[in-house]
């Protein structure tokens, strides 16, 4: 599990500063990602793709358990009230709690996609500004390391915090 480092900077060109600073210090590029204002040139940096930039994982997580649970309330009122005198049993319970989790995750999850992400709110009127966001992705023994890397290096990037736990997934 990895976790998320935050750090708001002044303009784009101290972002590929320090990117190629974290790619000397060995941070993957797959795990750097990069937000500024619409219309900013990025060139060659890794710009925050739509897991980073919406509320997908978010919306899915929601729908999975909201649409897992529906499916399990289902298949017990089926059980309780048989319709046409059909006889229903845990595997349909099951069946339909499958279901709801899976179109629940699907439906939510596309639902997030047009969603900016919660936790970039903070964010965006500095983006706005003409700030960039730069968001890294480590290990939780390499967090301290490449945030005194950072502040070392670039006083001017303000530190914002650490998301929880990020999936393994992404």
């Amino acid at each position: 599990m990895r976790r998320r480092l935050y750090f708001l900077l002044p303009d784009i060109g101290r972002a590929q500063q320090i990117l190629n600073e974290l790619l000397l210090a060995r941070i993957e590029e797959r795990h750097i990602h990069i937000l500024a204002r619409d219309g900013t040139p990025m060139d060659d940096l890794p710009s925050a793709n739509l897991l980073q930039r919406s509320d997908f994982l978010h919306g899915a997580e929601m729908g999975l358990a909201l649409g897992g649970a529906t499916g399990i309330v289902a298949g017990v009122l089926m059980m309780l009230f048989p319709p046409n005198g059909m006889e229903i049993g845990g595997g349909t319970v099951l069946a339909l709690a499958l279901a709801g989790a899976g179109i629940g995750a699907w439906a939510a999850g596309m639902i997030g996609t047009d969603v900016p992400n919660s936790q970039l709110r903070k964010f965006m009127p500095a983006i706005e500004r003409g700030q960039v966001l730069l968001m890294v992705d480590v290990r939780p023994s390499e967090m301290q390391r490449v945030g005194d890397m950072i502040h070392n290096l670039h006083p001017e990037a303000s530190d914002h915090g650490i998301e929880p736990t990020l999936p393994a997934f992404p």
